[in-house]
This record gives structure tokens, sequence and C-alpha cells, in this order.
């Protein structure tokens, strides 16, 4: 078991409360059924914010991982546990390393210091949650 991978099977109250942490799986699951059920109070908003969101990850300039590994580094320096899970997921996804997902984590601390350190650690445990079920890149073309 590598430094971090301890981080899931620990309590919270180790890292700061008394419950159990849900997975990273758990917390994207949980999540997208929550945007189902805000897709059907909101349709016409989800609607234009899935747009939005389409538009803004689509391969460019940037490639879609990059982007994704953006997001991951607003999350943690805005403090969105969920916006870390599914950023942390779809940049696996779209190619990112965990390489790449690291060096984000550490461009993220870099610009926000102290607070950013607790998300940091967030996004380092999703991303071995996810490791587990999206197949691994070792080195990006």
């Amino acid at each position: 078991m590598n430094e971090t991978n301890h981080l899931r099977a620990r309590p919270i109250a180790e890292r700061g409360s008394a419950r159990e942490t849900p997975s990273a799986v758990e917390r994207r699951r949980a999540l997208r059924a929550g945007f189902g059920r805000l897709s059907d109070a909101v349709p016409d908003a989800m609607h234009g914010f899935g747009d939005l969101h389409r538009a803004a990850m689509a391969e460019g300039a940037l490639s879609t991982a990059h982007k994704e590994l953006m997001a991951l580094a607003i999350g943690i320096n805005v403090g969105c546990s969920g916006c870390i899970t599914l950023h942390v997921h779809d940049a696996l996804r779209a190619g990112a390393t965990p390489q790449e997902v690291q060096e984000a984590v550490g461009v993220a601390l870099m610009m926000g210091g102290g607070t950013a350190s607790v998300y940091a650690v967030e996004a380092l445990a999703a991303m071995e949650d996810f490791e587990a079920t999206i197949p691994s890149r070792e080195v990006r073309p």
C-alpha cells in the first residue's frame, strides 16, 4: 500500500471528522444521481450548464485532459469536494496520467496555500480510488 492509500481506509476522524469517508467512486455515483434530480427540477438550467460544460471541455488548443486538470486545480482552490471528485475522474478518463494529476494538485497547492492542502489530500485520495476503475496511462504521447 502506498503512502496515500491509507486515506480511504481510515475514518475521517483521523483526518478531522468522526464518520467514514465514502470512496470517490461512491461520491461520484451520488453526485450523478443528484444531478439527475436537479435536471428534473430545473431542466432548462441544467441543459444549459451541460452545453457549457461540453463546449468548455471539448478538445481544442488544449486537450480535454489538460482542461480537466485545470478544473481540478480550480476545484481544489475553491474548496469544492464534488468538483474534485468529478474532475479527477474525468481527467483520468480523458487520458491524464496519475503523475499529471499529482502535478496539477501541486500547482493548486502552490496557488492556494494551506487551505488548498486540505482539498489536495481529497484529490489524491480520489485519484487512487479511480485508478482501480480507469486504465492508467504511464506516459502520454
